[in-house]
């Protein structure tokens, strides 16, 4: 009899082990844990730092409502300083040992080049990184969930408004040196190409430097209209006021990816006319509900946060995930999460429409126009003289 009782408690005892061992990483009764890699720290660290803040915003917002069934929205977040190394580690440690639900908030090309095979292969839902990269929208790529706008839309959307806002068509780019600068130079290839143009000539400097007066003043030798510059937000302010010292004529252009307001707060007066595509809406609108949600949740997570685009971003990207979580079941799993993402389809974060489906995990396709006036980025309704 006793012999019995041992095997049987043996049995209860694997058991248990096997359905702890079964239970999804990062759930439990109390909490879902979700965790970043990003830019924290050297010369891109704006851009991680807003995107953290907007995700955080977002989770303290559910949580402050019951959470997602009683769970707590928590994230841990690590610094790659926009590094494709560090990135790497940091990735293998928030799965491996940190046991986190889902990534979320992954900032650069080249660093989510390097980390999302690995979230891949471990299952790994991978949400809202912060670039445009064109291999992210691979129909493929079931684990990875696109909240903004490519490059190819974001450079179609600036070539598009260099022609018939302006007439221009002698175009440049200095662009950084690596999978995000070589992405948005094909994304602008693409759109001349459909003009029957071709680029006046490139530029490049290398990622985490400043070193672009040589590309400048190759540039302007071939006496550009305009320049669009796929960078960050230190280089493409040297740049800019290189060009303003030099007195270089070309209207220049950037994607959202630069830190626009890092960028207008660097530059001062010289940025006055220099033109930012975005893929989302003006902070400070009020154009849409999710405009006033997200400026209160920032001031509620964070009393001395101001508004910016890349923590609005953030704060998208944390409530969706926390719509789809909503929508995974009462025990969710990281399947179930994906399979609620394609299912649900279409989600109305506060009026910003993100619409998804199979073969399809890109949420938004708008890009809008801002501009520099007086050291503050603005709307822009078209280009001006």
């Amino acid at each position: 009899m006793k012999g019995c009782r041992t095997g049987v408690v043996a049995v209860l005892l694997w058991l248990l082990a096997t359905a702890a061992g079964a239970q999804t990483p990062g759930v439990t009764p109390g909490r879902v844990l979700f965790g970043q890699s990003a830019a924290l720290g050297g010369p891109t660290a704006d851009l991680g730092t807003e995107m953290r803040r907007g995700i955080l915003a977002a989770f303290e917002e559910v949580n402050r409502g019951g959470g997602v069934d009683g769970r707590r929205l928590e994230l841990r977040s690590y610094d790659d300083r926009y590094e494709p190394e560090l990135a790497i580690a940091n990735t293998m440690k928030l799965i491996k040992d940190d046991d986190v639900f889902a990534l979320i908030g992954a900032v650069g090309t080249p660093t989510s080049a390097a980390s999302e095979p690995i979230a891949r292969a471990a299952g790994v839902p991978f949400i809202a990184p912060f670039t445009g990269a064109e291999f992210l929208r691979d129909p493929a790529l079931a684990n990875v969930v696109n909240v903004r706008a490519s490059y190819f839309q974001e450079t179609e959307a600036i070539i598009d408004r260099l022609i018939s806002d302006r007439g221009i068509s002698r175009i440049g780019v200095l662009y950084q040196d690596d999978s995000y600068g070589r992405g948005g130079l094909a994304g602008v290839r693409q759109a001349l190409d459909k003009r029957h143009l071709e680029l006046v000539g490139t530029g490049t400097y290398m990622r985490n430097t400043t070193a672009v007066k040589t590309a400048l003043l190759s540039l302007n030798r071939l006496k550009p209209e305009a320049i669009i510059v796929i960078g960050a937000y230190q280089p493409s302010a040297t740049f800019t006021q290189w060009a303003r010292k030099l007195g270089v004529d070309a209207l220049i252009f950037n994607l959202s990816f630069v830190g626009s307001d890092a960028l207008a707060s660097v530059l001062g007066e010289a940025g006055d006319g220099v033109y930012i595509t975005q893929v989302v809406p003006f902070p400070e609108a009020d154009a849409l509900p999710l405009l006033a949600q997200y400026r209160k949740a920032l001031v509620a997570n964070d009393a001395a946060a101001r508004s910016s685009f890349g923590s609005l971003e953030g704060y998208i990207a944390g409530r969706l995930a926390a719509d789809v979580l909503a929508r995974a079941g009462a025990q969710p799993t990281r399947e179930s999460f994906l399979k609620a993402l394609v299912d649900t389809g279409t989600f109305d974060i506060g009026g910003f429409m993100l619409r998804y489906g199979a073969g399809d995990n890109q949420g938004s396709d708008q890009v809008f126009l801002t501009v520099i006036r007086k050291g503050e980025v603005v709307p822009a309704e078209r280009l001006t003289p």
